[in-house]
């Protein structure tokens, strides 16, 4: 993305509401947390998280259903 590109999003986002400008201000300083944070996965963690997102388990279940069965018993 070109600083130009940045640029007209910015500008467009100064036309939202107060609110929603707030939210992306809130995003902008958890992304700035993140890059200051120590926690790093290392080349093979990455790469665990890479495969696991392509081709999820079917074995699992979503978070939802855990609660539940957590709730029930």
């Amino acid at each position: 993305m070109t600083k130009a590109e940045l640029k007209e999003i910015l500008d467009r986002v100064l036309t939202w509401p107060p609110e929603r400008q707030a939210d992306v201000a809130h995003m902008v300083e958890l992304m700035e947390e993140q890059d200051s944070s120590a926690l790093r996965l290392t080349a093979e963690q990455a790469a665990e998280v890479r495969r696991r997102l392509a081709s999820p388990s079917p074995q699992t279940i979503p978070a939802e259903e855990v609660f539940k069965r957590f709730r029930s018993s």
